[in-house]
């Protein structure tokens, strides 16, 4: 049965056309890049045993997420260092996909959140 709420937000969830990175990808921007090529994508483990497929940028800029997101201490510096590159995506296409229409984020990446959330804080509720 398909999942019709945000992990993240319990929002509602929207199908539409994604580009592959499952941080930026529901973005409708995001899929005029990927038509124009302007991105590359890669599959990375974040954290032990969590992976998320990410563009080009998303992957330089994932440290302007703020640690406290995943789980984490406020002062816990995320950086490319944390990153590890899994594999390349050699054939990137378009997919449907789902987004929540609150939060924004794609369901994949709300899904990552969760379990980093978990994996951090076994304790606590995500």
């Amino acid at each position: 049965m398909p999942e019709t709420n945000c992990p993240v937000c319990f929002g509602p969830l929207e199908t539409r056309e994604m580009a592959p990175c499952y941080d930026c990808g529901e973005n409708p921007e995001e899929l005029e890049h990927f038509r124009q090529g302007d991105h590359t994508y890669a599959v990375y483990e974040i954290f032990p045993g969590l992976e998320l497929t990410l563009c080009d940028f998303c992957s330089d800029d994932f440290n302007a997420y703020n640690p406290e997101f995943f789980g984490l201490p406020r002062h816990t510096k995320i950086d490319f260092n944390n990153l590890k590159m899994v594999c390349e995506v050699n054939q990137p296409s378009l997919r449907m996909g789902q987004a929540c229409a609150d939060c924004g984020l794609r369901l994949e990446f709300a899904r990552f959140v969760v379990r980093a959330r978990e994996m951090h804080n076994p304790q606590s509720p995500s």
